[in-house]
Formats: structure tokens, sequence, C-alpha cells
């Protein structure tokens, strides 16, 4: 018989504690211990049914690896996830609540039905009829796609014998438990175990199996940070709910490139791939306005064109304000420091807005350059070429660093036609320096001297 103990779980990061702790030592959040029963002997079945134990070689690995990855029909998806659905993989999908998880999970079923595979469809938060409506409006019609409402593992894992998925999506992790593990579904306990438990079944069924993860007020997928982990490929499904854009970004991929980002629009029919998003983000581009720039962002290998806009305006509040949509807040503090400490322009008393317009959220430190010059144009009430491209990451003493993927952002924008192209001169290689089209600076004041 398994003695029982109660051990403390934080609900935000998972760790563990034998007390009551009021602030957690790991994450540094308080009042997030919750007291959770746990057995002091493993009590874990394992899976039932399950091939045998067996083991490879390399040289059988490399047999058939051409065959291990299912196409899709959304060739965003594809090229997101390394070039198609690796067998026995598990996936890890997050996104705000109604951005289109479920419809594009469906679109992704019925895809892999196309190719003549069965796929197990399990969810635990719509009924029956709310599934087959959306199929409906989405025109699938299959009978290899299976549905089911189980939200017991163990009687899952009997569904899933009877119908030999080749991929199976669990919608979502937070609603489906193990009988064996104390607390409720969605529970810290019971995350961690029933993603264990699918991960075991993924990897000795050779199943592919998609789950769908809540995620918190913060964009963060809810529960324990490892449950990201231990999966093979973490996506997120991005983008405004006013709007019809999706953006489907990696963060986390064993069989591909990580940040590469697909971009769709959300029809009645479900979601489209955008063949060229640049286009979609710069067909709205107010011309001959101070305080806008063209930015070429890198995601995953190939340059995707945002335009950047920035407002400087006089402030009637105590303290002026700051505010950055798609760019780091604590960035955007950087470069105004920058740009009145280097370029000598007075931010005291002004309010500094920075926007990434289409949704994109921007890491890249090149996008520095860019944001700056922005700013300086709108506060100087100064009009920048209409069609002018920069990037480059700043120092704090005003230089303009190198960046990567240089040569990829200069041939792409040359070839739509967007100059002059400001870069950082260090970066530039031979073949360009003779072209007139580029502007090679190496501090700020430089490139402000040139373009005002």
């Amino acid at each position: 018989m398994a003695q029982k103990k109660e051990l403390y779980h934080c609900t935000e990061c998972g760790s563990t504690a034998p007390k009551m702790l009021g602030k957690c030592p790991e994450c540094g959040r308080w009042n997030t211990y919750v007291p959770v029963i746990q057995r002091t002997q493993d009590t874990r079945q394992p899976i039932q049914d399950a091939l045998a134990p067996s083991s490879y070689t390399l040289e059988d690995l490399k047999t058939n690896q051409q065959k291990e990855r299912i196409p899709t029909s959304l060739e965003a998806l594809n090229r997101v996830l390394g070039g198609g659905i690796v067998q026995g993989s598990v996936i890890l999908i997050g996104g705000e609540p109604g951005i289109g998880k479920s419809t594009l999970l469906l679109q992704v079923a019925d895809s892999v039905c196309q190719t003549g595979r069965k796929v197990l469809y399990s969810s635990g938060e719509e009924s029956p009829p709310q599934i087959g409506l959306r199929a409906e409006r989405l025109g699938i019609e299959t009978p290899l796609l299976h549905l089911s409402f189980e939200t017991e593992l163990e009687t899952l894992q009997m569904v899933m014998k009877q119908v030999e998925p080749a991929c199976m999506i669990i919608d979502s992790i937070q609603t489906v438990y193990r009988s064996e593990v104390p607390g409720t579904a969605g529970s810290i306990p019971q995350v961690r175990e029933s993603t264990n438990f699918l991960i075991q079944l993924a990897k000795r069924t050779h199943t592919t199996i998609f789950i769908v993860g809540h995620v918190t007020k913060d964009g963060q997928i809810a529960g324990p940070k490892f449950l990201e982990h231990l999966v093979d490929v973490v996506l997120y499904l991005e983008g405004d709910k006013t709007s019809a854009i999706r953006l489907l970004r990696s963060q986390k991929n064993r069989f591909g490139e990580t940040q590469e980002l697909g971009v769709f629009n959300m029809t009645g029919k479900g979601l489209q791939e955008i063949k060229d998003p640049s286009e979609i983000f710069l067909s709205e581009k107010a011309e001959h306005v101070p305080g806008t720039l063209i930015f070429p962002s890198m995601e995953g290998n190939r340059p995707l064109f945002l335009e950047i806009q920035a407002l400087g305006t006089p402030s009637f509040m105590p303290v002026p304000r700051r505010i950055a949509t798609g760019i780091d807040f604590n960035r955007l503090l950087m470069l105004l420091a920058i740009l009145e400490k280097r370029a000598r322009i007075p931010m005291g008393g002004m309010d500094i807005f920075l926007n990434v317009t289409g949704g994109v959220k921007i890491t890249d430190p090149a996008i520095d350059l860019s944001a700056s010059l922005s700013i300086a144009s709108s506060i100087k009430d100064l009009e920048l070429p209409e069609r002018c491209v920069a990037f480059g990451e700043l120092g704090l003493s005003g230089e303009i660093r190198p960046v990567a993927n240089t040569d990829r952002r200069i041939q792409e924008a040359l070839r739509r036609n967007f100059k002059p192209i400001v870069v950082s001169r260090i970066s530039l290689a031979k073949e360009w320096q003779d072209n007139k089209n580029i502007l090679a600076v190496d501090q700020l004041s430089e490139a402000l001297n040139l373009l005002f």
C-alpha cells in the first residue's frame, strides 16, 4: 500500500517544497504554493499494449528519414515545422482564447487524412455538434477523422488502440487527467504526469501528438515551465483578434529552425497562408509622414519587411509616457537615452509612442537603428525617404554594431526597390561598398546627418 505525503507545489513554475512558502525561491512569485498529496511510491503504470522494448542503430534510423515527415496542405506550417510533421513527435501549440488553435489543428487533421492516414481528435472543451459545425464550415468531409471526447488518458489510450491513428490531437492538456494522479484536471501534478504519459505513448507507438496549451495573461503557456522542455516542438499562434492576420511562430523545434514564422489570414474557410506577408504589412503604409521607416526583420531564413511608426509629442502629464508595442519596453528606454545623450535630441517633457505594425513582436536587436531614426524623425518633424530601410544594433556610445544576415537583408531590400539602405559600415561586405543605394555609417549621429 503506497503511503501519501503532503508537498507544496508552485502554480507558476512547478517547483516543490516540503512546507508552505510565501515566496517561491525559483520564480520569485508570491502566494503561489498550494498543497498537493503525493505518493511516496511510484504507482504509475507503464503504457499498456505498447510496442516491445527495442534498440536501434544509426544505420537503422537512416533508412527512411524522408518518410518520417508528413507534409500538410499548409506550406507555412510545413516551413515552421521544418518540412512537415515528424512521426512520433510531440507538438505543443499555445495561443490566446479564440485565436484559432482548434481551427488550425482541424485543418491539420484534414491534411493528414488526405494522405490516407487516420487522425484521432480528442476534445475536452467542445461538444460533438460544435466540432461538426466547424468541420462543415471548413469543408472537411473525411471518414479517416475520428472524434473522441474522453478526458481520462487511460480510456483514451484504449480508443487509440482501436483507431490506430498516425496523428492524435489533444485539445487541451488542461482538460485531460490520469486517474492515478491526485488533483483535478489542469493542476500542476496532472499536467506534468499527463504530458509524460502522452510523450511516452507517442515515442512507443510512433504516433504524432499535438497538444493544445492554455496561456496565462502574460502570454506564456500555463502550467509548469518544464512542459515546454519535455515536448519536441513549441508553437505559438499570435495575432490581434480584431484583425484577420495570424502569426504562427516556432519557439522550439528539435527537427528544424527556430524562430520561423508563418503568416495566415483567418477567413470563413479557415486559415489561409499569405505567400508574401511583407506586402500585407506594407500595403497600408502612410506616405510622407514623419516618424515612419521600414525595418527588415529576419524571421527564420527570410526577411520580413515591417513598418516602424514613432510619435513624439509634448506631454501634459507630470511624468511623460513611454509606450512600446511590438518591442521590449526597456529597449525603448535605452534607445531614448542614446538619442538624448549621443544625438543631442531632448526627450524631457515628450510622450514617446513606438509601434511595430501588423502585431508582430520583434526581439531582433537590429531594430535599434530603425526605431531610433523613426523617433528622431517624429520629434524633429522631418520626413525620412519614403522607401528608406535601416537596420543595426546600437551601442550605448552611439555606435552602430553589425547584425546577422546583413547580406540577405540587403539583397531582399534591393529586390523590392527599397533605397536608401542604412547599415553598419563594419558589417557591409566588399561587394556592396560601391552601391550608391547603400549608406554605410558608424555612428547614430552620422546616420541622422545623412538623412536629415
